[in-house]
């Protein structure tokens, strides 16, 4: 299918620059920092690395904000949680970084971006969407277990055999993580086209 002029200008265009707003960009941006926050208290207690809604959030934040708004979003709420403010599971300060799960909020960060940047098309298929979350997840825990490892390890002198590692803190919150990612998915095609369709508008004016 050809597009006219206007038309091709006006797709070209969105692909180099999602918003043109700056102040829609910042609105979105908090929004979604915020709402990373709320999925933070939003958990079920479970010892060292408690479950939440972050990461249903976090992926959202990519989906439809793009790879570079999507992760600036996870970095605001992040750098927030880092100066005081209590919005991390166990509370928040510098010295959050000692903790076990600090590296999952940076795997979000990554997470984000990687499952933005393999959506940002005009209209994205429902397995594209769906592929991208699960490779936004895999970039969450090639950072978050590691870090966690480390953390156990030379901060709290816990010894973790690797296989106790994956078992317990990888393979034992996939189940959980895939269907988050699904919902994501599903939610996400349908918002995506709303959001491509405001960006259009707005680019019109």
């Amino acid at each position: 299918m050809k597009y006219a002029p206007r038309e091709n200008a006006i797709k070209k265009d969105l692909m180099k620059n999602p918003y043109q707003n700056k102040s829609y960009k910042i609105a979105l941006v908090a929004l979604f920092a915020a709402l990373s926050a709320v999925g933070a208290f939003i958990r079920v207690p479970i010892p060292v690395l408690p479950f939440t809604l972050q990461l249903f959030f976090t992926t959202m934040a990519g989906l439809l904000l793009g790879g570079e708004l999507g992760a600036l979003s996870v970095v605001t709420y992040v750098m927030i949680g880092l100066l005081g403010v209590p919005v991390f599971t166990g509370g928040g300060g510098i010295t959050y970084v000692f903790q076990p799960s600090f590296g999952y909020l940076l795997g979000f960060v990554a997470g984000a971006f990687v499952t933005g940047k393999l959506t940002e098309t005009e209209r994205p298929s429902f397995l594209r969407v769906l592929l991208a979350c699960y490779a936004g997840l895999l970039a969450v825990y090639l950072i978050g277990v590691p870090y966690l490892y480390l953390v156990l390890r030379f901060n709290m002198q816990k010894t973790l055999a690797i296989d106790a590692l994956i078992l317990n803190y990888f393979l034992a919150f996939m189940p959980t993580d895939a269907i988050k990612m699904v919902l994501a998915a599903v939610v996400g095609h349908r918002l995506i086209p709303v959001l491509r369709k405001t960006r259009r508008k707005r680019s019109e004016k």
